[in-house]
């Protein structure tokens, strides 16, 4: 394929685009796509390749990725664009953040752009996928900011270590580790260096107006401008070696017309340190009463701001903790069999199909189905759950889990990217980078708010300048120093995205996968909880509850005939019968002349005797039982169970009614608690089912649901969610079979039980990878607690500089006299900063409701 960026057109100027495009099958398709392309701004010319199955474009001005994939979605077609993270360097504050994403816009092929400024990545959707890296490395680096691949999120393959991360080799992402280990070393050591040369300054100038005699010893010791030029001497040292940072990446984008946090520190710090200069070196330049030196502010902010750094450097290697706790599951190495022999190899060398062996105390390296034998798994941490599961034949593991005493073999299912760890790393990852609808406010501002905090900084200089006593450059230039150094973007840009790396990955500890970061928002607000019944609040699998017995028939003879009889049937209620035979350990017998007989029953031979089952009608049909039940002994029992939510099974053994099976649906057993303790939150929780109503309202009563909607299809369920959001409410539907989509779909937020379909998870917003409510309740918990978190970050670096701007221009100065000085001002920005990231870490010690979770 061409460089997606090619200047070469039929144009002057014309950017050329190859783009796959999917769902052509005939000439007619072609002209389709092309008319399609064509129609969209800043397209000059289309060609369809349909052999290639790729469509060239020239693009000029005007030209939006996003608008062409509409055009040819809204044809009918797919033209198909990939996601990749980049991991973007040098990134300090909130307005580089709006910056990068303007940066890689501007690249035709760029269809979105997000950027998370705590994570330092950028997520791209993009025609051509890493063919248009060179176009969007040279736009980023324009801007001033340096880029490299972190790789396609989809692209993790059998021969990349998943432990690295979902789509990512260990090499690279070790590599990541070093980086952030290089950059928390140089801040240390820029920041000691700093804080020793800066140190004399700071005792000479502080310690002259906390004791006024010292000034006179050290003009004594150091006679004329001597000590001035030891100052700047020290000065220049702090500003040339440990601040040099801000002016190599503040004063290019002051050109650029693009300034950032370091263009207001190298600002302030360029403003008082060359005051001082002239002060030292022509000081009959200034009137006699404004000769003063700064030096001690320009070093101590230089100072504090490299310490604040670290602290906020340390504090943002601790919010990606979960991706790496989660990534530190994975096994390095896996026992296969293979040419009759027993072998140890790397993951990567695991292949489909290939019989793993797990000893005791092992972790289980990929995902797969159980041979033979048997054990118990630790999956807390990938389900939450604390309890051990049993493993036997047909059962499945998953990679990262941790073996217990027993050992087993199974057939590895699922390796690479398609491991059930590598995908929910993947999720948090992607939820990891999300912008919340709030966010939008907070770029809205921040895209203006470091000029705005220039053009501050200048009216306060010249404001102190013509109205001011006297020093009034004195006055003036302190008072723009410090607005200039008080400003915090960096908090702005951290408020929101620091929180939702630490929730979700919280959450994911409590086997809450947040598919969408956006539904942090979402559920935090929802006022309603629909949810399905089959499979959410019950087990999903009937189980025979009670049999009850006519008057000479015995349980153990009645089950093992009925279960004979039942073997060969695939209905749920014959399947429960025959579980329940083999738990028992009974004997299964041959069955002959079996006959099914649609809608009603099944009869046959079993053991020399002639045995029916089937529902009341087929009693009926036979003669055993009177249509309207009279002289039924099972009468009372069947109706008690009935109202109970079990379905009957009636049995009749040679003409002579022998049993009524109850067959139900058993809720999960956090099912009661779960929905309790949702209703404890406020919400209306409301069942929608397609049984029939009695059943429905009987499960319902036992989980404690007063609001049932019974015996609807899965369009039914959409109609239900949508009469609710046509009167206001917000609401957050859980579910897990393929019926359920829709509802999901549909739904504000969508909550699907991990253990269900693929479609059903893949229509959601979360997946609760524990499989039952306490997973849903535990998501809506997090959400509101996050959701609180970063309203108060924001409410912090929103409200900090709002308050301490005015402070810092002078504002109390008329009434109390009081000035706001640039080192003061230099130590609040890096506490911002380390408060924000401070109180997002507090997400990791989030509670939820304790008797659903481990201690």
């Amino acid at each position: 394929m061409q460089n997606m960026n090619n200047a070469a057109g039929s144009e002057a100027g014309a950017i050329r685009l190859e783009i796959p495009v999917e769902g052509m099958t005939c000439a007619s398709c072609v002209r389709r796509v092309e008319k399609a392309a064509a129609s969209v701004e800043g397209v000059s010319a289309s060609a369809v390749n349909f052999a290639t199955e790729t469509l060239s474009l020239n693009v000029g001005p005007g030209f939006s990725a996003e608008a062409l994939e509409r055009a040819i979605t809204e044809a009918g077609y797919e033209a198909r664009a990939e996601t990749l993270r980049l991991e973007i360097e040098d990134m300090t504050c909130a307005s580089c953040v709006s910056r990068v994403e303007k940066a890689l816009k501007t690249v035709a092929a760029v269809q979105t752009a997000s950027v998370n400024l705590a994570t330092g990545e950028a997520v791209v959707r993009v025609f051509g996928g890493a063919v248009a890296l060179p176009a969007m490395k040279a736009a980023v680096e324009k801007a001033g900011y340096n880029v490299r691949l972190a790789g396609p999120e989809h692209a993790t393959d059998a021969g990349a270590d998943v432990g690295a991360g979902a789509g990512r080799p260990a090499a690279e992402d070790d590599s990541r580790e070093a980086r952030r280990a290089r950059e928390i070393d140089g801040l240390w050591r820029d920041a000691l260096i700093a804080g020793v040369l800066t140190l004399p300054l700071f005792v000479v100038e502080m310690g002259s107006h906390i004791y006024p005699p010292l000034h006179h010893v050290l003009m004594d010791v150091f006679p004329g401008n001597t000590l001035y030029l030891l100052q700047f001497a020290l000065a220049t040292a702090v500003l040339v070696g440990p601040g040099r940072r801000f002016y190599l990446k503040g004063i290019p984008a002051l050109f650029r017309l693009t300034p950032d946090m370091n263009s207001l520190v190298a600002m302030g710090t360029s403003a008082a340190y060359l005051y001082s200069v002239v002060t030292t070196f022509a000081p009959t330049l200034l009137p006699v009463e404004a000769r003063h030196v700064y030096y001690e502010a320009a070093t101590v902010i230089v100072t504090l701001i490299l310490v604040g750094r670290l602290l906020e450097a340390r504090a943002k290697g601790r919010t990606g903790a979960a991706i790496r706790k989660l990534a530190g599951l994975q096994a390095r190495n896996a026992r296969v069999e293979r040419d009759g022999e027993m072998r140890d190899v790397a993951l990567s060398d695991v292949r489909l199909g290939d019989v793993v062996v797990v000893r005791p105390g092992e972790r289980i390296p990929v995902d797969g189905l159980v041979i033979d034998g048997r054990s118990a798994v630790d999956e807390a941490m990938i389900s939450g759950e604390p309890i051990p599961v049993e493993k036997g034949a047909g059962a499945t593991v998953i990679g990262g889990t941790v073996n217990g005493s027993g050992s087993f073999r199974f057939e590895a299912t699922g390796i690479g990217a398609d491991m059930m760890l590598s995908r929910i790393i993947r999720m948090v990852q992607e939820a990891q980078g999300a912008k919340l609808p709030i966010q939008k406010l907070v770029d809205q501002v921040t895209a203006f708010f470091v000029p705005a905090v220039i053009t501050i900084a200048v009216l306060t200089f010249i404001a102190w300048f013509l109205l001011g006593p006297e020093p009034a450059y004195t006055y003036g230039l302190v008072a723009a120093v410090a607005v200039l150094i008080i400003a915090c973007p960096c908090a702005m840009g951290l408020a929101t995205p620091t929180s939702i790396m630490v929730g979700t990955g919280r959450a994911a500890e409590l086997g809450v996968l947040f598919r969408k970061g956006e539904a942090l928002q979402t559920l935090s607000v929802i006022d309603t909880v629909v949810m399905d019944k089959t499979g959410t609040i019950t087990k999903g699998r009937p189980e025979v509850t009670e049999i009850i017995l006519s008057q000479g028939f015995e349980r153990a003879e009645l089950l093992a005939l009925t279960a004979s009889l039942e073997v060969r049937s695939e209905h749920p209620l014959a399947d429960a019968i025959v579980r329940a035979a083999e738990a028992e350990g009974l004997e299964l017998m041959e069955a002959s002349e079996v006959e099914a007989v649609t809608g009603f029953g099944v009869t046959g031979m079993v053991k020399g005797r002639r045995v029916a089952a089937g529902a009341d009608r087929y009693m009926v049909k036979l003669g055993v039982m009177a249509a309207d039940a009279t002289g039924n002994p099972l009468k009372d029992a069947m109706a008690r169970l009935a109202d109970e939510g079990a379905s009957p099974l009636y049995v009749a053994v040679d003409g002579r009614l022998a049993a009524a099976i109850a067959v139900a649906d058993p809720l999960k057993e956090t099912s009661v608690a779960a929905i309790a303790a949702l209703k404890g939150l406020g919400l209306k929780v409301v069942m929608v089912t397609g049984d029939n109503r009695r059943t429905a309202k009987a499960i319902a009563a036992k989980a404690g649901i007063e609001d049932v909607v019974a015996e609807v299809l899965p369009e039914g369920k959409v109609s239900v969610i949508k009469g609710l959001q046509a009167k206001g409410g917000k609401l957050a539907f859980i579910g897990d079979g393929i019926n359920d989509a829709p509802a999901l779909a549909t739904a504000d937020a969508g909550i699907a039980i991990g253990t269900g379909t693929d479609v059903a998870i893949e229509s959601a917003d979360v997946v609760l990878v524990n499989g039952d409510l306490s997973g849903a309740l535990h998501a809506i918990e997090l959400s509101r607690q996050v959701m609180r978190n970063i309203r108060q970050n924001l409410f912090w670096a929103f409200g900090y500089n709002v308050a301490l701007i005015p402070v810092a221009a002078g504002a109390l100065y008329p009434v109390f006299g009081w000035m706001l000085s640039p080192m003061l001002g230099a130590a609040a920005m890096g506490l911002s900063s380390v408060f924000v990231l401070s109180n997002a870490l507090r997400l990791k010690r989030a509670r939820v409701t304790g008797f659903l979770t481990s201690p």
